[in-house]
Order: C-alpha cells, then sequence, then structure tokens
C-alpha cells in the first residue's frame, strides 16, 4: 500500500504526527538561523567589540521594514496559494507563487539602490553617533546587497513549504546557517575583518541557500510553477492578506528604533549594546514560535480551503501547546542562568554592558511567557484570511502599547525601569488576541466562507 500523499495527510492525516511533520523541519531550519544569528552576535561581542554589537542593533529597525514587506508578501501569497491548493486549483496557486517572486525582487533592488544612494542619511535616522559611522558603513553596504538574495531567498521558502518540499526548505536554511558559522570564525576570528568579515559571512551563505532551494525547480512532483503573470491586481489582496506579519516586522524594528534613541540619550552605546543581548533573546523565542507558527498557516490555510473547521481547531491546539512549553523553559532560563546568557555576547571588558544587560533580563522576562501565544493566534486570524483583527494584534504587540508605553514610563519612571513597558504591553495584546480568537472561531469563520466564498 502506497504511503498517503502530504495533501491527505494534511485534510485528514493524524493531528500530531501531521502536525509535526510539518513543524519540525521548519523549527529546525529556523532554529538553524537562529544558531547562526547567536554565533554571529558571540563572535561581534567577543573579537570586534561592543560598539560593533550596538552598530548592528542600530540596523534592526531599518532591515525590519525590509523584511516586513518580505514577509508581507511571503505568508500573504503562501496562504492564499494554500487555499487554492486546498481546492485542488494548481494553476491558480502557481500564478499567487509566480507574482510574489516578482514583487519581492523588485522590493529588494529598490531598497539596495536607496540603501547605496543615501547610507549615511539612513544611518544618522537611525540614531547612529559619528563614532560609529566609520565602523558601521561597510558593513550596511554590504548587507545592502545581501538583502536582495535574503529576502527572495525567505519568499522561494514559503512556497517551497507549501508544495510539500520541507526537507529541500530545511535542507537549504540549516546549511546556509552552518555556512555562516563557519564562514564568520573564518572571516571575523581568523582574517580580523570585524564588522565587514560578518557582512560578507552572511552573504556568501544567503547564496548558498538560494542555490540549494533552487533546485526546487527541478522536482518532476512540484504542484508549483513559474511563468510570467499576465495580470497583477490579485497582488493588493495577497499584500492586504500579509500586512500584519508585515506590521509585526516593522513595528517591532519602530519599537527598538524608540528604544535605541532613549537608550543613547539615558545610557550611552552601552545601553544600546546591552539591550543587543535581550534583542537576541527575543529573537531566538520568536524564531521558535515562527517554526511553529510557519506549519499552522500551511496546515490551517489548506483545511480552511477545505471547509474543515474542527481540523483547524486541533491544529490551532497544538500549536498552542508547543508554544507554551517552550515559553516556559526560556523563562526557567532567564531566571536561572542571566549571568551566562549576557556573559555569552558581551566579554569580561564590557562589565557596564553586563551588568546593564541583567538588569534588563530582569525587567523584560514575563514577556517571553506570552509574545508565543500572541504570534499563534496572529497567525492563525491570517491563515484564515482575516487580515484586519489580525493586522489588529499586530498594532497593538509590535506599535501602539510597546511605544506609548515606553514613552509614558521613560517619563515616569528611571532608567532602565521603563523596559517594563515591553512586557506590560505584550500582555495587554493577548487579552485583545484572545478576545479576537472567540470572535473568529474555526467554525464561525468556515460557516462565513460556505455561505460567501472569498474567491
Amino acid at each position: 500500500m502506497s504511503a498517503p500523499s502530504p495533501n491527505t495527510l494534511i485534510l485528514s492525516g493524524p493531528v500530531i504526527t501531521t502536525f509535526l511533520r510539518f513543524a519540525l523541519p521548519s523549527m529546525l531550519g529556523l532554529l538553524a538561523i537562529t544558531t547562526a544569528s547567536i554565533v554571529d552576535g558571540i563572535f561581534v561581542g567577543h573579537f570586534v567589540s561592543s560598539d560593533g554589537l550596538a552598530a548592528i542593533n542600530l540596523l534592526i529597525p531599518y532591515l525590519s521594514l525590509i523584511f516586513g514587506l518580505a514577509l508581507m508578501i511571503a505568508i500573504g501569497g503562501a496562504v492564499r496559494c494554500g487555499h487554492f491548493l486546498g481546492r485542488g486549483d494548481n494553476t491558480k496557486a502557481s500564478a499567487v507563487f509566480s507574482k510574489c517572486l516578482v514583487a519581492v525582487l523588485c522590493v529588494g533592488l529598490s531598497f539596495m539602490l536607496l540603501s547605496w544612494w543615501l547610507d549615511q542619511s539612513i544611518l544618522r535616522l537611525l540614531g547612529t553617533p559619528d563614532s560609529l559611522l566609520p565602523e558601521i558603513l561597510s558593513y550596511f553596504h554590504i548587507i545592502s546587497g545581501v538583502l536582495v538574495v535574503q529576502i527572495f531567498t525567505m519568499v522561494l521558502y514559503y512556497f517551497v513549504r507549501q508544495d510539500n518540499a520541507q526537507r529541500l526548505a530545511t535542507t537549504a536554511l540549516v546549511t546556509g546557517a552552518v555556512m555562516n558559522i563557519v564562514l564568520d570564525a573564518i572571516f571575523i576570528i581568523h582574517f580580523e575583518m570585524g564588522l565587514t568579515g560578518a557582512a560578507w559571512a552572511t552573504a556568501i551563505a544567503q547564496c548558498i541557500q538560494l542555490i540549494i532551494l533552487l533546485r526546487f525547480f527541478g522536482r518532476r512532483q512540484r504542484l508549483l510553477h513559474w511563468f510570467w503573470p499576465s495580470q497583477w491586481a490579485e497582488l493588493k489582496q495577497i499584500s492586504f492578506n500579509g500586512l500584519s506579519e508585515c506590521i509585526n516586522e516593522i513595528s517591532g524594528g519602530l519599537v527598538i528604533l524608540v528604544l535605541n534613541w532613549t537608550l543613547v540619550t539615558q545610557l550611552g552605546v552601552d545601553g544600546i549594546a546591552a539591550f543587543a543581548v535581550i534583542n537576541y533573546l527575543i529573537f531566538v523565542s520568536l524564531m521558535l514560535y515562527y517554526g511553529i507558527a510557519d506549519a499552522l498557516h500551511l496546515l490551517v490555510s489548506h483545511n480552511h480551503g477545505a471547509a474543515n473547521s474542527q481540523r483547524i481547531v486541533q491544529f490551532v491546539a497544538t500549536a498552542s501547546t508547543m508554544v507554551i512549553l517552550i515559553s516556559v523553559l526560556l523563562v526557567m532560563l532567564l531566571l536561572l542562568s542571566p549571568q551566562w546568557l549576557t556573559a555569552l555576547f558581551l566579554s569580561d571588558s564590557s562589565a557596564t554592558s553586563r551588568q546593564l544587560s541583567m538588569t534588563f533580563i530582569s525587567l523584560v522576562w514575563p514577556l517571553f511567557l506570552i509574545n508565543g501565544l500572541n504570534v499563534i493566534l496572529s497567525i492563525y486570524l491570517t491563515a484564515m484570511q482575516k487580515p484586519r483583527p489580525s493586522m489588529l494584534i499586530a498594532l497593538s504587540r509590535g506599535l501602539v502599547l510597546p511605544v506609548s508605553l515606553l514613552l509614558l514610563l521613560s517619563w515616569l519612571l528611571s532608567p532602565p525601569e521603563f523596559l517594563v513597558a515591553l512586557p506590560i504591553a505584550e500582555w495587554l495584546t493577548f487579552l485583545l488576541a484572545a478576545c479576537l480568537f472567540i470572535r473568529y472561531t474555526p467554525a464561525h469563520s468556515v460557516k462565513i466562507q460556505i455561505q460567501k466564498p472569498p474567491y
């Protein structure tokens, strides 16, 4: 007897084993990226300087803008593609695939040219002190070019997974991450190339990832095929459906921008370097949650297309349970080993930044208990093609609540106590997200779809 097809498993296979089949490769791939980013930060913090770590942190808001636009195309397109695949319409799914690849390439090239033309203006807008400009400029120039490959690879990754090529997608991410670590060691430690070495390591690793993913086009059994699209109006719906993920990414960058401005004013470069450690920890947690969310939006979008509400509930419950377990483990690590975590990124010569980082951890750890569930509920609404409520969650957790609370508490409290704004914002968002999930249950949304199909 032949094994069931991946699409059959999505629509009728055992819930937990099916979920793990799609979630574990995604988590492994994103965990590899996380590991590479952590090692990158460790190398820069120990073998370049704490100023180098601060310099990378200053670029996060700008990079978040670019990645946000790419995520909007990737997730909005993947969800729409998954819906068509669930209905068995491979031609429309391929049209979505083709439009998204062309769109993200245009986005990447536009930002590359903008970054090279207005480099110093952009860096000063990000709050870069004059003392860091010489150190960050060459890194910024290289990374701006790398981003074209990086965001194209990211969008291709999401569609490759939609076409049941999880093994290929995971292989690409893991191989690229391992190469990034190896090249970091060679360029930063052996050749002492500093931030420029870190940038070239990322560039080569991203090209390797893309080369591996391009093997997808050689698969005979693939459902998605690229062709030059004749109609582009669909990009509006794709972008709107992925807008919440774009807002999540961009808003996170804006929060970091506000934090950087506040920290550099009140605590100097040491404050930015210290918060860079927290950023890496938040990044680790989000990558794990997005690994689960990647599987969830794939499974939910297919079952939404098949009008299977009970199965959607089961997948959401499975994803939420996994997220809660990871959250508890992360909080235990933060509370039991904060000294070890800060020592990973900051050398003994950065004593001030180390102490500040320990204080930051003691203030922000409650956000790690709940930020994963907010990600899951937002992705669920996106996969159910409810962009407005998903966008509301994204705006609340990523922009409105953290920025307003940071500005208010920075006025009421002395530094760095105002950082409690971040966990407060996350918990208030969870209350909103829970209410929206109750409002847009799978049964309700599927019933509406049957009465009035969205396509």
